[in-house]
């Protein structure tokens, strides 16, 4: 087996920003399998529960240590009317999922429900409003449901149905996707929306004001983002920002360019993996651009841009509902997330919150489930590794030696990528992914000033189409990695082939 050279540099002394747990966050909407089998079975259901949550998937998010979960969508959202989803369930509206398999949707789980997943999870809330198809009383009336503890009609609401404390509300979404299944909105129509509905959701609590985030981009659709930041910028109080706290940026990575053949979760070839990951490298350059506008405008970066929807969208398993959107998880996702994170890391000074999707059953999920069966996915194992990061400062790095690989001169990689951070306590962590389908990596990481003397790590490798299913629910997983030495202040050791590791140095 070929074996390459890199030489990665940490200067641990200079700190580039901080990283918001909130990188780390997940989106689950009510679509296919995540909410109801994936999340929720119900008081009564025989598979072990805690207040209708399932037992197991609420522990593994919180081994994950999952910081942010965004609900109720996605294009969900935009046609979901919060007053069917409270009360009692043998009460609440039934309607028609009509973005999503046109299934009926009992609203068995709402508010309460939401917030009970969260509490026992220990993550934020992101909470996304109904501009599509909402009116501003309606939104406004759901914020102070939630999040107000005085007496009024709304509060009273809240404890008629059980909750006598509001909630906290960390994140609101003002629309979603409103430059089309949210309405198909022009950038400028949509801004001076945004400005009249955030209006009216109101902070209740001082001590703990909502992150209002405005409805940004699609992928790299530069034009909503300057037209959308011009209106919304437009006569406003400089200290207000634009009347926002985030703008969002959605970015899917599909192996082919048509969305109605978007390619296989399983059925790849070497050059798709390399397309694959070039293009999930795109979210580097999307960041920049979007960032770039964001400048203009906000050049103290008072405002996050928030990418609540990103990750894999391949062809729904052969046999499966189509509008449910289930695809397996393989080591190509498990790299597809590493270097993604890594990215977001190193923008963390413009970017504060992240959410792939989806949590569980859709998209490039975290885990599956199967009736009673449950399963972590590469992707889990990923951001299992990577927790280490959160709520820890950015540091200088960067890697020499490296070259670019691939198939196809349009979709060329690097062979190694990275990110590393120092936490409160003074420890290092480095995360770096081997993109190579079969050349492994002699790796050699020097510091500024830290001498190792202590290193644990772990590592996450198998081949390119390894994933795991309910029979074999391991064979992709992390191991505890000690092949490395430790000369002269420096880490040395040979990073195989499509793997992941993370060190934490002390």
């Amino acid at each position: 087996m070929e074996i390459n050279m890199a030489k990665v540099y940490i200067n641990e002394k200079i700190k580039k920003g901080h990283i918001n747990p909130e990188l780390y966050g997940n989106f689950s909407e009510h679509l296919g399998r995540c909410i109801y089998e994936g999340l929720y079975v119900g008081e009564n259901s025989e598979i072990p529960n805690t207040n209708g949550m399932r037992n197991d998937v609420v522990a593994a998010l919180k081994e994950m240590k999952l910081p942010v979960l965004r609900w109720p969508g996605g294009c969900f959202a935009d046609e979901y009317h919060w007053k069917d989803g409270i009360g009692p369930k043998e009460n609440r509206k039934k309607m028609i999922n009509t973005h999503w398999g046109g299934v009926t949707e009992d609203n068995s789980f709402g508010t309460h429900e939401f917030f009970e997943l969260c509490e026992q999870i220990g993550c934020k809330t992101y909470i996304n409003g109904n501009v599509g198809s909402g009116t501003v009383q309606e939104m406004s009336e759901w914020v102070e449901y939630m999040t107000f503890d005085g007496v009024s009609p709304m509060a009273d609401l809240r404890r008629k149905n059980g909750r006598e404390k509001a909630w906290k509300v960390d994140y609101f979404g003002v629309g979603n996707e409103n430059w089309g299944c949210g309405g198909n909105m022009t950038p400028s129509y949509y801004g001076n929306l945004y400005r009249r509905y955030q209006t009216y959701v109101r902070n209740y609590d001082q001590k703990h004001p909502i992150f209002k985030v405005c409805c940004g981009p699609n992928a790299g659709d530069t034009y909503w983002t300057e037209n959308v930041l011009k209106t919304c910028f437009e006569n406003a109080p400089e200290w207000m920002h634009g009347f926002m706290d985030g703008l969002s940026l959605h970015y899917y990575t599909l192996p082919e360019d048509d969305w109605s053949h978007k390619g296989s979760a399983l059925d790849f070839d070497d050059a798709a993996w390399y397309k694959t990951l070039a293009k999930a490298f795109k979210l580097d350059e999307l960041i920049h651009k979007h960032s770039t506008i964001m400048d203009k405008y906000d050049p103290e970066k008072k405002i996050g841009l928030i990418c609540d929807e990103w990750g894999t969208w391949y062809d729904v398993e052969p046999g499966t509902n189509p509008g449910f959107l289930y695809q397996q998880s393989t080591m190509r996702d498990a790299l597809v997330a590493g270097l993604s994170l890594n990215i977001f890391n190193k923008h963390c000074d413009r970017v504060k919150m992240a959410n792939i999707a989806q949590l569980i059953n859709v998209l490039q999920a975290v885990i599956l489930t199967e009736g009673p069966k449950m399963l972590r996915t590469p992707t889990y194992h990923v951001f299992h590794m990577y927790k280490y990061h959160q709520d820890a400062d950015l540091v200088e790095s960067y890697i020499d030696g490296v070259e670019q690989i691939g198939e196809d001169e349009k979709f060329k990689v690097p062979h190694l990528q990275e990110s590393a951070s120092v936490d409160k306590d003074g420890v290092v962590t480095i995360t770096l992914n081997n993109l190579s389908i079969d050349k492994a990596e002699e790796v050699e990481i020097a510091f500024a000033e830290c001498n190792p003397k202590y290193v644990s790590a772990a590592i996450l490798t198998n081949d390119m189409h390894a994933y795991n299913t309910f029979e074999d629910p391991d064979k992709v997983h992390e191991e505890v990695f000690t092949d490395y030495k430790i000369e002269n202040g420096k880490i040395i050791f040979t990073m195989p082939a499509c793997s992941v590791v993370m060190l934490r140095i002390k």
